[in-house]
């Protein structure tokens, strides 16, 4: 099967890094060639970046320079690890990428989308294979992501009606990408979750 590039999206707490891992312990028991990465991160330079733009204080950054931090950890992460792995036929699995930063700067931070869209042309220009987008309860994802207490929880400081808000972008943003995007049901065990997803494996 040729090389594929998938991603997980989803508000905090939505559980898509789970179901992420989930998916590619199916891939290594198919025996598929893959890796499994993250955003922000997945290369030396875009964990650094991770560092600054998850921790801190709501207010430490404007929405303007967090799409601007964002974009600079995916151009290096798609440098460093995206791009080679694909270019080897490795299937790249991925939490999170260009649609968070559509969603939590582009859609719910200020009229900022057209910015995202416009950096991510000049910048990233591509797209995944599949995305699978698991929505939940906005409220119950927000207590889970405040109960891992990772230290990275900048964004759930913004407090439940931004999770709210960033629910409706992505379901939004599922509409607007039908050929890649599925929407996945998230309020359900995990077990029942992997296995609707590893059907599209």
């Amino acid at each position: 099967m040729a090389a594929r590039f998938i991603t997980f999206e989803g508000i905090d707490g939505s559980g898509k890094s789970t179901q992420s891992k989930r998916f590619a312990e199916l891939l290594a028991q198919r025996g598929d060639d893959f890796i499994l990465t993250r955003e922000p991160g997945g290369s030396a330079g875009a964990e650094e970046i991770r560092k600054l733009v998850l921790t801190g204080e709501t207010d430490r950054w404007s929405a303007e320079t967090e799409i601007l931090l964002f974009t600079a950890a995916r151009r290096d992460h798609l440098e460093k690890t995206i791009a080679p792995a694909l270019a080897a036929g490795t299937t790249v699995v991925c939490d999170r990428f260009a649609d968070s930063t559509r969603v939590y700067q582009g859609a719910t931070r200020g009229d900022l989308r057209s910015k995202v869209d416009a950096l991510h042309t000049l910048m990233i220009g591509r797209e995944p294979d599949l995305t699978f987008i698991i929505d939940m309860d906005p409220a119950v994802a927000l207590a889970r992501g405040l109960a891992r207490g990772s230290g990275e929880d900048r964004f759930e400081d913004f407090g439940l009606g931004f999770q709210k808000t960033l629910r409706h972008g992505f379901l939004t943003l599922a509409k607007s990408f039908p050929k890649r995007c599925i929407l996945i049901d998230g309020n359900r065990t995990p077990d029942q979750i992997a296995s609707e997803i590893a059907a599209y494996a």
